[in-house]
């Protein structure tokens, strides 16, 4: 919906600088908890006293599972019904998908003193549902029948009949065993640029490690005969994570990340792919095949469209509670995005991915919900705080956000062209765009090596070649009317744009773009709070100011705005959405929000404007000159 509330001066919610300070010291540490604000609400796993299960193993309730065994023609997922028979029904009964199916106290941790007694299982279950969810009889009939969308997660699965909630777990009964015909076979491909605009990389997941099988990609031109590249292989281990649940009850084994780097493409030609694996025993062991359409040549004049949105999330397509109401909107982005996939060539996702908090399980989970998206387009990214932050371990936000993971599952599982992935700042080209892409988990301010970079990379571009120039960074470093920055008073993040906005005017940065605030907004083209074109929806000639846009309304539920629309505000909209940016050439850009519900647009502007505009003199970014002849 659109807000149509009045604007009142940004100096008129201006304090002292004296209450300013006040504020800030008073609620440094309500800040660092408000941070999650935008991505506020419980991991559902988290819901789970896991390590309180007891036994009640009851031999008149009966769980069972089919078909046992999966991906008969290659799937990698597939529908499973479970049937409960319960002669001892409540309305707090629950099923859990765990994965592998071998679980017991073996698999705890050493006994710490907060356990009054050994617990019998230490790991979350991939998913959840009450025994109820379809079948609204259970208490009476002890009977229901729940459907499970099961992926292949390289290992095999048991249904699990709980009773006394999820704060005092009663193992009730055990269902047989389900597993996949491959349960390593090499799955969930995702595309990224290489650190040159002719190079696609290819990285999966494999149940494969190097000394079983040796991972490769074949690929080529329709038509042509393929070539094949190599893949490097990672991994990461329960003592990389930094706390928990990511270190205890939220592990799981991630498998192995392949990487492959397919080099010396030529622009804007259709290529197939598939990932294998050869055996010890010389067998080969394929993938699907895939295609994916190469990158043009930076500064190349053709159609170029790309989408941009942050802090979607995953969801379960099977009714779960596994996320209740944590991200409502994620399917409607995915669906829309894969429907829309013709009609699009690079997807930036910046920032919060999965919201696995710390439940590695879950990101298998979003690598498949992703899959027809990141096996066709690029899928770059960014580092949220669910991503990296973790107190103590080199984040600027020393907060638990990432529930121990402290980036390592986002920097091994997606490849991006940085030069060091543990400081998730890059630069990557599409045609006549440039990105810059920061990195707000860490420092950003001036003197820092981020604000070197991000310099280097805005004073790298070539306009003439490449007109569109954008900035983009998980939190907002520039605007936002988001009801906790409207009570920290600049409507920022702290610290935000103090040392950015000289470096977006000096380089006359078109768009920037934020998630980390679940909701869309977009500003006038501004500089120091100060809108500098009276224009909402046709920009022309000279860059006087960057436009800023909030776009972190990709899945997770939604943040409030503050009751004050600040004069830089032109649209607000409290949904879910994301934005795509379609160049038509050098000197016509087009800006559309979309929801993700329709897919329909509800808010636009246009660029146009020559080479000359973006070199011409502005406030803050005219460049020196002698009076010499």
């Amino acid at each position: 919906m659109k807000e149509t509330v009045h604007h009142f001066p940004v100096n008129v919610l201006a304090t002292s600088s004296a209450v300013l300070v006040f504020w800030l010291l008073c609620f440094a540490n309500l800040t660092f908890v408000q941070a999650d604000i935008h991505g506020a609400g419980e991991q559902a796993l988290a819901k789970i006293d896991i390590y309180k299960t007891t036994l009640a193993i009851d031999g008149s309730a009966l769980i069972t599972a089919y078909p046992r065994f999966l991906g008969s023609l290659g799937e990698d997922s597939e529908w499973t019904t479970v049937n409960i028979m319960n002669e001892k029904p409540s309305a707090d009964d629950w099923v859990g998908v765990f994965s592998p199916a071998n679980f017991n106290a073996s698999t705890c941790p050493p006994q710490d003193d907060q356990w009054q007694e050994t617990p019998y299982i230490c790991t979350a279950p991939i998913k959840y549902k009450y025994a109820n969810h379809s079948n609204p009889e259970y208490t009476k009939t002890g009977k229901s029948t729940l459907r499970f969308l099961l992926i292949n997660q390289r290992a095999d699965f048991a249904f699990v009949l709980f009773s006394g909630g999820l704060s005092y777990p009663k193992l009730v009964s055990v269902s047989n065993k389900l597993q996949f015909l491959n349960p390593k076979a090499p799955v969930y491909p995702r595309l990224a640029h290489g650190k040159s605009w002719d190079e696609m990389t290819v990285t999966w997941t494999s149940g494969y490690n190097i000394d079983e099988a040796v991972p490769f990609v074949e690929w080529g031109m329709k038509g042509e005969t393929p070539k094949r590249s190599p893949a490097g292989t990672l991994t990461f281990k329960q003592n990389s994570m930094c706390g928990s649940p990511a270190r205890t009850v939220g592990w799981r084994d991630p498998g192995f990340i392949h990487t492959s780097f397919l080099k010396d493409l030529w622009p804007n030609i259709v290529y197939t792919y598939r990932m294998g694996h050869i055996l010890s025993d010389g067998s080969y062991v394929w993938s699907k095949v895939f295609s994916f359409k190469s990158s043009p040549y930076p500064g190349q004049d053709s159609l170029q469209r790309v989408i941009i949105f942050g802090d979607m999330g995953k969801a379960e397509r099977d009714g779960s509670n596994e996320y209740s109401d944590y991200q409502p909107g994620s399917l409607n982005t995915t669906d829309q995005l894969i429907k829309d996939l013709d009609n699009f060539d690079i997807v930036f996702h910046i920032g919060d991915l999965p919201y696995a908090n710390g439940y590695i399980s879950q990101w298998d989970q979003f690598t498949a919900q992703v899959q027809p998206i990141t096996s066709t387009v690029p899928y770059m990214i960014a580092s949220g705080n669910h991503e990296r932050d973790w107190p103590n371990s080199g984040s600027f936000y020393d907060t638990t956000d990432s529930g121990g993971e402290c980036g390592v599952p986002a920097e091994t599982m997606y490849y991006v062209p940085a030069e060091n992935r543990a400081k998730f700042w890059y630069s990557t080209d599409y045609g006549m765009f440039h990105f810059c892409i920061a990195d707000s988990e860490h420092d950003w301010r001036e003197g820092t090596e981020q604000y070197k970079f991000i310099e280097k990379c805005l004073a790298s571009v070539d306009r003439q070649k490449q007109p569109w120039l954008i900035f983009s960074a998980h939190r907002v470093l520039g605007y936002s009317s988001n009801s906790w920055y409207g009570l920290e008073g600049a409507f920022e993040e702290p610290m935000g744009r103090e040392s950015l906005q000289k470096l977006w005017q000096k380089y006359r940065v078109d768009i920037a773009f934020y998630g980390h605030v679940h909701n869309y907004e977009r500003t006038c083209p501004v500089y120091q709070n100060q809108c500098v074109s009276k224009e909402k929806h046709h920009y022309s000639g000279t860059v006087n100011g960057t436009i800023h846009v909030v776009v972190g309304g990709g899945g997770s539920h939604l943040s409030e705005y503050s009751s004050v629309i600040p004069n830089w505000s032109i649209y607000r909209d409290y949904d879910f959405g994301f934005v795509k940016l379609t160049a038509f050439n050098h000197s016509s850009l087009l800006f559309e929000y979309k929801k993700s519900s329709d897919g329909k647009v509800y808010d636009s502007f246009t660029i146009s404007r020559d080479y000359r505009d973006v070199l011409a003199c502005v406030h803050d970014s005219c460049p020196a000159t002698t009076l010499a002849t």
